[in-house]
């Protein structure tokens, strides 16, 4: 099992979780982030440093955002690796509480 962010990222990209990440498995896109399923090792600390809720254990995942299990997946393999925390977007906070952003995702 992986872990696997979701439709909350988009927009936002608080990069918390990268900094507790052990095996730097996080992808960096222009919007979001992703995590690579290949490098993930299940430990479960990216979960709760998410400030948007946007990361579920793979099983877990909400019906309405399943397509971002081979999302993470297929994204992972072209976007480049972040191990550091980085600032959010200045208007992250705005896209906080927005829902149905799946459209928004540049890649």
């Amino acid at each position: 099992m992986t872990y696997v962010v979701t439709e909350s990222c988009i927009k936002c990209k608080y990069s918390d979780c990268v900094d507790v990440c052990p095996v730097d498995c996080f992808r960096e896109g222009p919007n979001m982030l992703v995590i690579d399923p290949d490098e993930c090792i299940d430990c479960t600390l990216c979960v709760a440093e998410c400030p948007v809720e946007a990361i579920f254990a793979e099983d877990d995942v909400p019906d309405e955002q399943k397509e971002f299990i081979a999302l993470n997946a297929e994204l992972a393999k072209v976007w480049k690796p972040i191990i550091e925390k980085k600032d959010g977007p200045p208007d992250a906070d705005d896209w906080a509480k927005v829902k149905d952003k799946k459209h928004l995702i540049e890649k």
